[in-house]
């Protein structure tokens, strides 16, 4: 277990200096960005270490993996930690996600926002969540709402009673310079700000990309592989 820790401690740590660099870089605090580890694949004693390292936000993309995992965290880690839900969502699976999930960072369709808004009806604080959005528009599967329909959606989330709008989420297209992507997601970002001021955050970026993402103004960086090393193989 001490390995692991090292070998998790070392790769934060890079990490950290390149969000460093690259917040010198855009004239910007590093301060200013969430670092959310996405913890797929990976078991829980690796959550509970990287807690340890003070790493206070983490993300799961599978519902059963990520409820059983989180399950199965020691109180105390669990208290110390907020749980991102990032993958596709269900309707159907909307309720068991809200029970262990702080954030939902994908909401892509009305139907799935009023299905978590029903759900997180029996929660003492609203369910904070954003809105995704397909940067490609033909990345099949990747999950995400046309900039075109995302006004509409951004109202319906905005206008329900136990949903908390906090901003916009995207992948960048597979294959593509990500930084044209990131442009747009700060443009849609700015123009919902607008509307709705406290829907600030703008989560982009991951290991590959995350340089671009905080030269474009990212304020959540999910990052997984450049911290936790490959993944194992998928049961």
């Amino acid at each position: 277990m001490t390995e692991r820790r090292d070998e998790l401690a070392a790769n934060l740590q890079r990490v950290r200096e390149r969000i460093g660099a690259a917040c010198a870089d855009a004239g910007r605090s590093p301060e200013e960005l969430t670092l959310v580890v996405v913890t797929k694949f990976f078991p829980a004693s690796d959550v509970a270490l990287l807690a340890d390292l003070g790493v206070t936000d983490v993300a799961e993309n599978r519902h059963q993996e990520a409820g059983e995992k989180v399950a199965s965290l020691d109180p105390d880690v669990r208290r110390r930690l907020a749980v991102h839900f990032v993958g596709q969502l269900q309707s159907n699976k909307a309720a068991a996600v809200t029970r262990y999930a702080d954030v939902v960072q994908s909401v892509d369709r009305a139907k799935i926002a009023r299905a978590l808004d029903r759900a997180a009806d029996e929660r003492d604080h609203p369910l904070e969540v954003t809105v995704q959005v397909d940067l490609s528009g033909d990345d099949a599967g990747r999950g995400g709402v046309r900039p075109a329909d995302l006004p509409a959606l951004v109202e319906e989330v905005a206008g329900l009673e136990h949903l908390r709008l906090r901003g916009l989420m995207a992948v960048a297209p597979l294959g593509a310079d990500p930084a044209p992507a990131f442009a747009t997601l700060a443009e849609l970002v700015e123009s919902t700000r607008r509307d709705h001021p406290d829907a600030t955050w703008m989560s982009a970026g991951m290991s590959g990309d995350l340089e671009q993402a905080i030269a474009a103004g990212a304020t959540h960086l999910r990052v997984g592989s450049a911290i936790l090393g490959s993944r194992p193989a998928q049961r």
